[in-house]
């Protein structure tokens, strides 16, 4: 198979890993801006549903690539 066997698996793994780890850092990268400056910070909620659900793809994925 062109690109190996895994690759729709590794892709999930790397969009789920980007997602949480890059809602995270938006929401600590934010938190020490000053008042005047032109960061905002991101919404908490959708912050938050955007982690869970990038965490969640992240272990489906590592646990098909243990199991398969």
């Amino acid at each position: 198979m062109f690109l190996g066997e895994n690759l729709l698996v590794l892709l999930a793994l790397a969009f789920g890993g980007a997602l949480a780890v890059g809602n995270f850092m938006a929401l600590v990268n934010t938190r020490g801006a000053p008042k005047d400056s032109d960061y905002e910070r991101p919404p908490l909620g959708r912050s938050i549903v955007m982690i869970i659900i990038g965490l969640t793809v992240s272990i489906w994925a590592i646990g098909s690539l243990i199991a398969g």
